[in-house]
């Protein structure tokens, strides 16, 4: 099980039990808002998109949305997203539970979207479709091994 990995790989940072596990799916960003009650944006979401050597996971705020244009001008490739059997493949976590944590397939590289910085604290995923972790900013970034911080979504901005 997906959830296990992560638990332990959690480990190593003495945050294990700080892992939630509900009672009710938080397979999406919705159903985790309402098993955690909090708004639907500090849901930190991982999605997966193919590239030429492997994937690329990006972990966003959950009111948020990819931009095409942004995402090609970063990645220097079209944003396609993993099919369900691809991000398991990749990532070890299936689709409702997926996230940046024990992953350690070297194809697979994370980064982190500014979408995210606004929260003092934001709420991944652990592997299951029934979990997550409350994390700052700068530890989600730690414990995903992300490479960078990327400014590649639209839509969570407030108009200006």
């Amino acid at each position: 099980m997906s959830i296990i990995k992560v638990k332990e790989y959690f480990h190593q940072y003495n945050r294990e039990k700080d892992i939630l596990e509900f009672t009710v799916s938080s397979a999406t960003v919705e159903l985790a808002a309402q098993a955690l009650q909090v708004i639907p944006a500090r849901i930190a979401k991982t999605l997966s998109f193919k590239t030429e050597n492997g994937c690329i996971l990006i972990v966003t705020a959950g009111d948020s949305k990819i931009d095409n244009s942004k995402y090609k001008a970063e990645f220097h490739c079209k944003a396609k997203m993993l099919t369900p059997e691809e991000v398991i493949d990749f990532t070890g976590h299936a689709i409702g539970g997926v996230c940046p944590f024990a992953i350690t397939n070297p194809k697979v590289k994370t980064y982190l979207d500014i979408s995210l910085q606004r929260f003092v604290t934001v709420f991944p995923a652990c592997g299951s479709s029934n979990s997550a972790i409350e994390l700052t900013c700068e530890e989600l970034f730690a414990y995903s091994n992300a490479l960078a911080w990327v400014d590649i979504c639209k839509g969570w901005q407030e108009d200006i």
